[in-house]
């Protein structure tokens, strides 16, 4: 099976592919149920002074479709966004499994671009 690793992406505005490799981290509760991503983007190209009040979301876009957060935290300097920081957040295994497909797909898509 072929895998289409250019509808792939990360956007905080619609439309607009986040170019930042983030750093990601996860964490899971004991019962495997429960679990975060934590997201953070260290320059992140697509957020500016000029239209961070705008956003709004994280959206996690691919093959099967979207997912996404509101959990979004700006770090702000005087002259520009230094830090972003956004929590992905499951409740059940089959969203942690939804999700995992995505962290796959972006992952492949990262050395196939």
């Amino acid at each position: 099976m072929t895998e289409f690793y250019d509808h792939v992406s990360i956007q905080f505005i619609k439309g607009n592919n986040e170019k930042d490799r983030p750093e990601i981290r996860l964490f899971r509760n004991f019962d495997g149920k429960k679990g975060k991503a934590v997201y953070k983007f260290n320059k992140p190209t697509t957020i500016t002074l000029e239209n961070f009040k705008s956003v709004q979301k994280m959206y996690l876009i691919d093959s099967e479709g979207e997912l996404s957060t509101k959990k979004i935290e700006l770090s702000i300097s005087e002259d520009h966004i230094r830090e972003v920081k956004s929590t992905f957040i499951w409740n059940s295994e089959k969203e942690f499994e939804r999700f995992m497909r995505f962290a796959s797909r972006y992952a492949n898509s990262l050395f196939h671009n």
